[in-house]
């Protein structure tokens, strides 16, 4: 059973309580820190977590007159605090706040997007698992080529998934560094000691060197992932749009009782969850960019990059999680019709056992440039007038001449596609379920 989705998991983490939160878990932990190295009074440290707490309207009210959201952040906490609020901050930049809590952020976010990725992985498999022997055709360019099962196609995209799992884990780890390191990254006013204890408190490592900011090709690489998952998704959906034409009908997405597909045609039944998805891909592809603008800012650090984290932190993750959610849900409930992919697969008279005739004739003594002419003028006779291909090559003296009626038998045997269909699932699958 699949959860039910709930935009609030990932919404809070941006949420500006969570993030006024993710700030102050920063400041006083380098508090804690600093009380270690004797450089603040306990008293003052136990007064600070006493006191602290975060009033969303009142820094926004404090920002208006600032005009700079982390000094507003520090009013408040020192209006709570009174005297001892002069050792919060003490040495700090605001990118050594904003950036570390950015990691915690990102870091929470793809936790999450890993976990979607599991359930996803869950019903790929199920699904290739129980159309592992579903014959469809398979095709090149739109136009069939050979028979493949529709499973095979399930784990195909099983094992993409897999490497999008991989690489999230990847980027996760990327950007799950924070930096405590003051003005340009020097430590000039504060013990390397605070950022190590405040990154290991938080789950992050030390950014080993760096500016004013934490370097964005971290997060560059982060939402690049992101887009790289949202254009699988993007694909997969396409694939079943294409699945879905009239013309196809090999597969289609769950139409619910009551549902419907257009205001003037009763009779429609739209692929509108995979049309959506493919339309979220854009969008997530598009903050991808957008992070590889924010790597090259001016020397130490500018703020050309802080507007656009603030949009596309939040929507790339949110976004990716409700794609996530909606493609599992609908291949989840993916009605599939075998009849019509058979049916499909013999439309075209026999010509897909092209390339096991030309093999054949190879085998038997033919030159491949001889094999290719003999096979290819009786594929196109049978494509333009309709015949079938075998009856074709049983009459054809050029090709009786090297295979027997009972040897084209055996060719056209759809199972000689599929002998190693084991062999990939056993590969792919690893625990040979």
């Amino acid at each position: 059973m699949i959860p039910r989705y709930s935009r609030e998991i990932m919404t809070k983490i941006w949420s500006p309580e969570n993030r006024y939160q993710k700030w102050l878990d920063v400041e006083i932990l380098a508090c804690e820190a600093m009380a270690k190295l004797g450089k603040i009074p306990k008293s003052a440290l136990k007064n600070i977590k006493e006191k602290v707490s975060i009033k969303v309207d009142r820094i926004d009210e404090i920002e208006k007159t600032t005009k700079h959201d982390v000094i507003a952040f520090l009013t408040s906490l020192t209006e709570k605090v009174g005297e001892d609020g002069r050792f919060i901050h003490m040495g700090l930049t605001s990118s050594d706040v904003l950036d570390t809590a950015l990691a915690v952020q990102l870091k929470e976010s793809a936790e999450i997007l890993l976990e979607d990725i599991d359930r996803l992985l869950i019903v790929l498999k199920r699904r290739a698992f129980e159309n592992k022997n579903t014959l469809m055709i398979g095709r090149s360019h739109g136009i069939h080529a050979e028979p493949i099962t529709f499973g095979l196609k399930m784990a195909l995209w099983y094992q993409e998934m897999q490497r999008n799992c991989q690489r999230l884990v990847r980027a996760k780890e990327s950007v799950s560094f924070g930096k405590i390191s003051g003005a340009v990254g020097t430590f000039s006013f504060i013990d390397p000691f605070v950022e190590e204890y405040v990154c290991s408190k938080l789950g992050l490592k030390p950014a080993p060197v760096s500016s004013q900011i934490v370097q964005r090709d971290r997060h560059a690489e982060f939402f690049t992932t992101l887009a790289i998952i949202a254009s699988s998704l993007d694909k997969f959906a396409q694939e079943i749009r294409l699945l879905q034409r009239t013309e196809v009908r090999e597969a289609e997405e769950y139409f619910s009782p009551g549902q419907k597909g257009s205001s003037a045609m009763p009779h429609k039944r739209n692929p509108i969850l995979s049309e959506n998805l493919s339309g979220l891909a854009r969008l997530v592809r598009s903050y991808a960019v957008a992070a590889l603008e924010d790597i090259a800012l001016w020397h130490e650090r500018d703020i050309s990059h802080s507007s656009v984290e603030r949009v596309i932190g939040p929507d790339a993750t949110i976004v990716l999680d409700f794609m996530l959610y909606r493609f599992t849900n609908m291949m989840d409930k993916l009605l599939i019709y075998p009849e019509k992919m058979i049916y499909n697969l013999n439309m075209t008279h026999g010509v897909i056992f092209s390339q096991m005739v030309l093999l054949a004739l190879i085998e038997k003594g033919t030159t491949r440039e001889d094999a290719y002419a003999i096979v290819q003028n009786n594929a196109m006779k049978s494509w333009q007038e309709g015949l079938e291909f075998r009856d074709l090559l049983e009459n054809d003296s050029t090709v009786t001449k090297y295979l027997k009626k009972k040897e084209l038998a055996a060719i056209f045997n759809v199972k000689n596609f599929l002998k190693n269909l084991d062999f990939i699932f056993n590969r792919v699958f690893e625990d040979k379920k």
